[in-house]
């Protein structure tokens, strides 16, 4: 048995979640790894915060956990951009193995980090930091290093898939499906980084980086998010046999990567619309293994907690067994991989058009969407006003180019027969 200290910054709710695991299921771990993996201190903002733990076991001060020589792991659990980033780098600089369930440290700062921990040959794990307890990471990095991924499809908020699914489901507003994820715990008082897609783009960043071997930041992803979503659209979309949800897509195309969060009309059939409340799931393509489904809770205390102790494991492994992790560091930086425009990406599309309850209406919105070569598939007149004097006519295209969709909206927007803006939503087919 080997006896491995760890320093853990942090003591929220997966900070929590992670000592209780280690305590809890201490006979288990090592009769399954031969590692005893014991917390030594804890960081945290606040010494006088009552805690059902010794009080020495608590600092305020990084540099005790940095300086004692008998920590060997830092686990990372505090978020956010800094001091977290400032943190990871001094630990790794020092020689210390690293584990983090910060996504939004990765997406942002991840190319330093990684090449620090590369040069320095530490271990670096971030399970916890997509998918909470699903081990697509992991998947990824060693499962199927044989193959060449071509595609990842995946819901990896739970926010706005709550959010998703209780409106449709029963009915709710925009406004009260997220009221309701507030008062459950799945939303955050500010809940702005999960409804306007941004979460998902940290999360979709660093499985591409390890999908594509080469990182990417997630300002090279295209984010739109389901904050402007109305109910009206989950309808409308259910009656022509589809589900909305917020998906994340990476995948290689002949001209390069496409790289893209948005809320997307997903096929009653397919297996991601079975997906529903706070879980996740991630759909991988690889030309080997083909299609496969990793599904899970998201997030939360257990499941998060299990991610982590997943890599804390691992870099107890690596400290007494000196074996490399597979993959753990994309080798090169997205300049060398060519991420295509969303003006450029091929989709089928949902309109609705708020128009004035007139003849001729239908034949002005065609002709400009003829002149654009957006081709109709069906199209609907829904009798029912949504507006005084106006009525929603619902369409869906065949395939066509994003650049000629935002050419044509904008010029039929400007008609003196349409009275709001158009919603529109990408097909997945």
């Amino acid at each position: 048995m080997k006896r491995v200290e760890i320093g853990l910054l942090g003591f929220g709710t997966v900070g929590q979640g992670v000592f209780e695991l280690l305590e809890r299921q201490r006979e288990i771990l090592i009769k399954r790894t031969g590692l005893d993996l014991r917390v030594k201190r804890i960081l945290v903002r606040d010494l006088n915060k009552k805690r059902p733990l010794p009080k020495e076991l608590f600092t305020t001060n990084f540099e005790e956990i940095l300086n004692d020589p008998e920590i060997s792991v830092i686990c990372e659990l505090i978020g956010g951009l800094e001091p977290a980033r400032t943190y990871l780098l001094r630990a790794i600089e020092s020689g210390k193995q690293v584990v983090t369930a910060n996504k939004a440290v990765l997406a942002e700062a991840g190319e330093e980090i990684f090449r620090l921990a590369k040069e320095k040959g530490v271990y670096l794990g971030f399970e916890a930091s997509v998918g909470g307890g699903i081990p697509v990471i992991k998947t990824l990095k060693e499962a199927l290093v044989g193959n060449r991924i071509e595609s990842i499809l995946g819901i990896i908020n739970g926010t706005t898939n709550y959010i998703l699914t209780r409106m449709l489901e029963s009915n709710l507003s925009f406004e009260r499906a997220l009221e309701e994820a507030k008062e459950r715990g799945y939303a955050e008082a500010d809940p702005s980084l999960d409804l306007k897609g941004f979460d998902s783009a940290h999360k979709l960043a660093i499985l591409a980086s390890l999908a594509f071997g080469s990182y990417v930041s997630s300002e090279k992803i295209y984010v739109e998010g389901i904050d402007e979503i109305d109910l009206m659209d989950l309808k409308f979309s259910r009656d022509f046999g589809y589900i909305v949800k917020l998906v994340a897509s990476a995948r290689r195309t002949k001209r390069g990567i496409e790289l893209m969060v948005f809320p997307a009309l997903i096929p009653e059939n397919h297996i991601l619309t079975s997906v529903r409340l706070n879980y996740n799931a991630v759909y991988i393509k690889g030309d080997f293994v083909g299609d496969i489904l990793l599904y899970g809770l998201g997030a939360g205390k257990e499941p998060t907690a299990s991610a982590v102790v997943s890599d804390l494991v691992s870099a107890g492994e690596y400290l007494i067994h000196k074996r490399a992790p597979l993959l753990s560091y994309p080798q090169s930086t997205s300049h060398q991989l060519k991420i295509l425009p969303i003006s450029e990406s091929l989709f089928r599309y949902y309109f609705r058009f708020t128009a004035v309850d007139r003849p001729g209406v239908l034949s002005k919105i065609s002709g400009i969407l003829g002149k654009y070569d957006i081709s109709i598939a069906s199209v609907v007149q829904i009798g029912r006003q949504i507006r005084k004097g106006a009525v929603p006519i619902v369409m869906l295209t065949h395939e066509t180019q994003e650049k000629k969709v935002v050419d044509a909206l904008n010029e039929i927007d400007k008609l003196d027969v349409v009275r709001a803006k158009t919603k529109r939503l990408r097909i997945l087919t």
